[in-house]
């Protein structure tokens, strides 16, 4: 297996069911295992204005290929879908314990499926009590519905409240986190909502945390900042990313990708995936080219002295 997760986000809305399926096929038959959706993928992309269009196409490519749901672990979310159209993110559904009830019923009835291996919390929801949303999730985790839990977009202090809460009241907790992270980083004190330190991204605080906590599964999402690094005119570097330390990076970044005769994408996801803790990158895939970037990345291992290289550079 590789350490990769395929996210399937625009499946079923932008990227269309034929390629959508075909990528899905490869990305198995490669040895890849996570697949990562959410029940609101792409309601900003659907003239309805509501979700669901990529946990349905998956739910038609199950559907296709008999015993291809025992070969992957599937993870999907609940928390973002608006709750009328144009109503995100003032008004979405939450993560109250009929929300996610009803959530859960839909999503695996979209998906064709009888569990879920892993159910995200979307994101961290103020307005609900932390006990109802840990009790809902532990409700459906006994019942076996769903396997493993998540918070995704959740500040660190949120997510361990959450696991002691969970603890107390006798349920699952969450045994994974799901941020934003990548090889460039932004400046601190950005507080935009992309680009947020303060809940989302992954910090060396929480790279300290699941390192202590080998349970805590990093995932991280955004890893290669939508195509940034290969110099592309119409994916330039975010401006949260102007700093001194980008520059240092990407020259240190380019000379090791140019030595080893790699792109700097799939040096990105080799950093990601071989440091400590090792992170799993959530990539969403859109043509077979990108899914041979991600795979050769993934696939990549570095020298001890190579990582380090990488590592030290700020």
């Amino acid at each position: 297996m590789v350490n990769l997760a395929l996210g399937a986000m625009e499946y079923g809305t932008r990227i269309d069911e034929e390629t959508s399926f075909r990528l899905l096929d490869a990305y198995v038959d490669a040895g890849g295992e996570w697949i990562d959706t959410a029940n609101c993928y792409a309601f900003w992309q659907h003239p309805s204005g509501h979700g669901g269009q990529s946990e349905e196409l998956l739910g038609r490519w199950f559907a296709q290929r008999p015993g291809v749901r025992d070969r992957v672990k599937l993870a999907t979310k609940v928390g973002c879908e608006p709750l009328w159209p144009g109503s995100y993110p003032e008004h979405a559904e939450g993560l109250g314990a009929k929300a996610i009830d009803s959530a859960l019923e839909t999503s695996l009835r979209r998906l064709g499926v009888d569990h879920i291996d892993l159910y995200w919390a979307h994101r961290d929801d103020r307005s609900t009590p932390q006990e109802e949303t840990a009790t809902a999730f532990g409700k459906h985790a006994a019942a076996g519905t769903i396997g493993r839990i998540g918070l995704s977009n959740f500040p660190l202090w949120r997510a361990e409240r959450m696991r002691g809460i969970a603890a107390e009241l006798g349920v699952t907790g969450p045994t994974a986190l799901q941020l934003r992270y990548s090889y460039l980083q932004p400046r601190p004190m950005v507080r935009g909502h992309v680009h947020d330190h303060r809940f989302g991204w992954i910090t060396d605080e929480v790279l300290d945390y699941a390192e202590t906590n080998p349970e805590q599964q990093l995932f991280a999402y955004s890893p290669l900042i939508a195509g940034a690094y290969e110099n592309r005119a119409d994916r330039p570097i975010h401006q949260a990313f102007d700093h001194p330390g980008t520059t240092r990076r990407l020259e240190v970044l380019t000379t090791l990708a140019e030595t080893l005769n790699v792109t700097r994408s799939e040096l990105v996801l080799a950093w990601l995936t071989g440091g400590t803790p090792a992170i799993t990158p959530i990539v969403g895939i859109s043509t077979p080219e990108y899914l041979t970037t991600a795979l050769t990345g993934t696939r990549l291992k570095l020298t001890p002295t190579q990582q380090q290289q990488l590592d030290e550079v700020w």
